[in-house]
């Protein structure tokens, strides 16, 4: 096991057969967490890289920087539409089609 400290291995070795599976199910448990954790953030990041490719820094006028753009279908279309609230209200503003490339 070149991958687990050897302090943890010589800890490993003194436990019973039953303590190492409780050991097991608990390192797959958190292996999992571990993973699901890093695919939550490569999504978020993924998702930051193509909100700031679509809405880059040209808002057409009368859209203030704190809109942001959301993603509607409608008819089986998907549409960008930029929104942002005003007030008590939220406004929105059509951008255009999502490029399905």
């Amino acid at each position: 096991m070149r991958d687990v400290p050897d302090d943890i291995e010589d800890r490993l070795e003194e436990l019973t057969p039953r303590q190492l599976d409780q050991v097991s199910r608990l390192a797959e448990r958190l292996a999992e967490d571990q993973r699901r954790e890093q695919r939550i953030e490569e999504k978020e990041e993924r998702d930051d890289e193509v909100r700031t490719d679509i809405r880059g820094d040209n808002l057409p006028d009368g859209v203030p920087g704190k809109a942001t753009l959301t993603k509607k279908k409608i008819n089986s279309n998907e549409y960008w539409y930029w929104q942002w609230r005003d007030g008590e209200k939220i406004r929105s503003q059509y951008k255009g089609p999502v490029d399905s490339s």
